[in-house]
């Protein structure tokens, strides 16, 4: 099951799906209250137990006892958060540059992304992907939908703590932690340094010459090998 980061919708995985679903069912899931094909109903999402929730009830509807969770950014967080939650349902966990598990984010990118949080547009949402990917190639028509889903009239983003060293180390999830080498989002060392600290059953790999929101697309062939070699371990 895949998981996107904030307002990129299940379409950003569009260079990865198919490779991935040569050899698993693959699910991206757009997440409720942001844009994509998920509908909210009468009950909104106010905190991150109800995030958790949610998921928690797509699995139910796609009748999956468990899953392999991959979670990019924001994403990352909820994959891990609901992992440590509810374990049972995990069978393997792919975090890719996860934002707020590990360490907090760069003043930098805060001072940038503060604008798209106070007052989203499509073109404040481009220029801050133009300035994280230092202005990266990636597909045209993902791009105007990324633009569209910043405008898009979403629930407030509902986020949580940064889980706990004993939370971290309790953990007996296998994990990967696969890291964006040039990304903007965070000190990429100190996020492997904690996640290497507190998540034992971890491995971590960074993964050069790609940004934190271009992850899932530039050098996506790699980022496919990485993932498929993880999940496909005994």
């Amino acid at each position: 099951m895949l998981l996107h980061g904030g307002g990129a919708t299940s379409a950003v995985w569009f260079p990865n799906a198919a490779e991935l679903s040569r050899t698993r069912r693959v699910y991206a899931v757009d997440r409720i209250g942001e844009a994509g094909r998920s509908r909210c109903g009468d009950r909104p999402i106010r905190t991150a137990d109800d995030l958790l929730d949610w998921l928690d009830g797509v699995l139910d509807g796609l009748g999956l006892d468990r899953a392999d969770l991959c979670g990019h950014s924001y994403g990352g967080w909820i994959a891990l958060a609901f992992a440590l939650r509810t374990p049972r349902r995990v069978r393997r966990l792919a975090l890719l540059d996860p934002t707020q598990c590990f360490a907090g984010f760069s003043p930098g990118y805060l001072l940038r992304a503060l604008p798209v949080l106070i007052r989203p547009t499509a073109r404040r949402a481009r220029a801050l992907l133009a300035w994280e990917t230092r202005g990266a190639e990636t597909d045209p028509g993902w791009l105007e939908l990324y633009g569209l889903a910043a405008e898009f009239p979403r629930t407030k983003i509902v986020t949580g703590s940064r889980p706990g060293p004993r939370r971290l180390r309790d953990s007996a999830t296998p994990a990967l932690v696969l890291l964006a080498g040039e990304s903007r989002a965070h000190d990429v060392r100190r996020v492997e340094a904690a996640a290497r600290r507190r998540l034992p059953h971890a491995e971590t790999a960074v993964l050069p010459g790609v940004s934190h929101h271009g992850l899932p697309f530039t050098r996506a062939a790699a980022l496919n090998k990485a993932l498929l070699g993880f999940l496909d371990r005994p």
